[in-house]
């Protein structure tokens, strides 16, 4: 069926008037008669009582009047959304947290993003960088926050923040003296940690920078940072946590004590897909 015939009769049903209708929609007056009859036509019914000195709507071109502009409107409102979806200012965005880090880095940007496109569904979960990365190449999100590196040719890692490893003991540990501590007091001590295969860029970032040798005496595994720091409360070891995690946990039986230098630092990054990104990706990295 013929929409731009749905266009003519709701305006001719506004002016009640050939000519005038005719002129605002810029054709002829015949032509636009034809265009009627051929819209009646397509219907089967006649929208117009033609019997007096002036026509009239009959009762199914009263409806067909409220049909049309609802349709009309309809319509537009589509356009708009999928003008708007084009702009990235509607649609969709998926995105995954990584447990260790969402702090006010990630959900500030999430939140000047919500601020900046309203139109636009956000829906957030936490996962694990593993965990996060194979959910983003399957599709199944458009963005997440990872701990890189993180080795993937099907993504595309933007690095956001750096920040400082600390060292979480027991308060009663003797170490806890100490304002600052040098590698070699702690190379020895029984270490909490979590799976190397939540993630194993920064797993292995943090053990090269932390422990001589690169590898930590790890006597007890935790599946993320609350447990670990738990573990540590109930003095099962010492842990390496970045700074911003360890500071909003503040776990009860456990303090936090900075390394001598080098200064133990881990990144926090954004990751998408390395296709071509759509318009709600794009104005999110367009704002990081």
């Amino acid at each position: 069926m013929d929409l731009r015939r749905w266009h003519y009769f709701a305006v001719l049903a506004e002016e009640m008037h050939f000519t005038r209708a005719a002129e605002r929609l810029y054709i002829s007056q015949p032509s636009l008669s034809q265009q009627i009859r051929a819209l009646e036509a397509d219907l089967g019914v006649a929208l117009l009582d033609r019997s007096g000195p002036r026509f009239t709507l009959t009762d199914a071109g009263t409806v067909a009047a409220v049909e049309a502009r609802e349709l009309l409107e309809s319509l537009r409102r589509s356009r708009r959304r999928v003008v708007a979806a084009a702009r990235g200012e509607s649609g969709r965005l998926r995105i995954a947290y990584t447990r260790s880090a969402p702090g006010p880095r990630a959900s500030g940007l999430v939140a000047e993003y919500r601020r900046r496109h309203p139109g636009v569904a956000i829906e957030l979960e936490t996962g694990w960088t593993v965990l996060n990365i194979a959910r983003l190449e399957a599709g199944e999100i458009d963005l997440c926050f990872v701990r890189p590196p993180v080795e993937s040719p099907a993504v595309q890692v933007h690095v956001i923040e750096v920040e400082e490893v600390l060292v979480a003991l027991p308060e009663a540990h003797p170490l806890a003296a100490f304002d600052r501590l040098d590698r070699a007091q702690i190379a020895r001590e029984p270490v909490v940690f979590w799976p190397r295969a939540n993630g194993s860029g920064q797993y292995d970032a943090i053990s090269s920078q932390v422990w001589p040798g690169g590898v930590p005496p790890v006597v007890r595994e935790e599946p993320e940072d609350e447990q670990l720091m738990n573990a540590v409360a109930e003095g099962a070891g010492l842990a390496a946590v970045p700074e911003h995690r360890a500071r909003t946990l503040r776990t009860p039986g456990v303090v936090l004590r900075r390394l001598t230098d080098p200064v133990p630092r881990i990144e926090l990054g954004l990751a998408c897909r390395a296709d071509p990104v759509g318009p709600l990706v794009g104005a999110f990295l367009a704002l990081l």
